[in-house]
This record gives C-alpha cells, sequence and structure tokens, in this order.
C-alpha cells in the first residue's frame, strides 16, 4: 500500500550559488560522511578528480549533491503525505538532513536509510496507520540533467513478500 510520495526538483546553479557563500555550513548539516565517500568516488571514477571533505567543491559536485538534497527534500513530502490531515511531528527547523541518508547498492542503485530522531518520529507517526512500521519501504529514483537535479520517492507499508529470498 502506498501511504506517500515525494518529488523535489533542485535547480543546480542556484545551489552553486548556495555553496559559494562565505561561510556557507549548508554541506556540513546535510551531508553524511558516507553520502561525501560516494561523492569523492564518484567524481574519481567519472572526472579523475580526486576530492576530500573540506576541498574547494568542484562545480561536477553540484549535481550530484543537487539530486541527494532533493531525495531528502522528497523523503519529508512522501512523510508529509502519508501524515494527511495530522501535525507533523517534526518541525521543519527540527528535522537534521543527515538522518535521512542516501545510500547505494554495489552497482550504484540509490536506496535510503533513516536514522536518529527521524527514523524514529516516522515510526511513532504511523504506527496508527500501518500494521508493522517495520515493513516501511521508501523507494527512490534520482536524475540530473542540465542545469537540474530531481528525486523522486514513495513511502510504501510492505504488505507481501519480494519472494523467496526476501
Amino acid at each position: 500500500m502506498i501511504l506517500g510520495i515525494g518529488i523535489d526538483l533542485v535547480d543546480c546553479a542556484a545551489l552553486s550559488e548556495q555553496l559559494a557563500q562565505p561561510g556557507s555550513v549548508f554541506l556540513s548539516r546535510v551531508f553524511t560522511a558516507r553520502e561525501w565517500r560516494t561523492l569523492a568516488s564518484r567524481l574519481e571514477e567519472k572526472h579523475g578528480l580526486s576530492f576530500q571533505m573540506g576541498d574547494p567543491l568542484p562545480s561536477a559536485a553540484v549535481p550530484h549533491l543537487a539530486a541527494r538534497w532533493a531525495a531528502k527534500e522528497a523523503v519529508v513530502k512522501a512523510w508529509s503525505g502519508a501524515l494527511y490531515g495530522m501535525s507533523p511531528p517534526l518541525a521543519a527547523e527540527e528535522v537534521d538532513w543527515r538522518e535521512i541518508e542516501v545510500i547505494h547498492d554495489h552497482w550504484q542503485r540509490p536506496a535510503l536509510r533513516l536514522h536518529g530522531r527521524f527514523a524514529e518520529s516516522v515510526r511513532h507517526s504511523l504506527q496508527d496507520r500501518v500494521a508493522t512500521v517495520d515493513r516501511l519501504r521508501w523507494h527512490l529514483s534520482l536524475s540530473h540533467d542540465g542545469p537540474h537535479a530531481i528525486a523522486y520517492v514513495v513511502l510504501e507499508a510492505a504488505t507481501g513478500g519480494l519472494g523467496k529470498d526476501e
């Protein structure tokens, strides 16, 4: 059963401008260490760029970060859709964006992992609507092209198995 969907579109140039502002702490407040390592690996693999957190951000990093920022926003929108008619359990300023993490499998397919207070808030808020909140599934699709990055998230309450290997 689908509980909520979320989509977010990010303007890469606008994000790049925000990141270039002196004293900007956006990056350190939004992305996890694992997301930084993935970024460094992707930049090395696709562009031959060596990058470490704290280095000046290469322009090739912006679409990658924009798509992941869109994913985090889309997660909040999907969760919000699942809570239609209810007050939000967390105020916008209480969201720790690092608790919404974009991870990848060995073949670079993206997925979501929730942590900490955010994960607990999701579980607690949906426990009256979903029989088994431990069976929530988050589906994620990311894309970027030219000046934009987009993420689409579906929040599903799993009701059946995926097959014999589930």
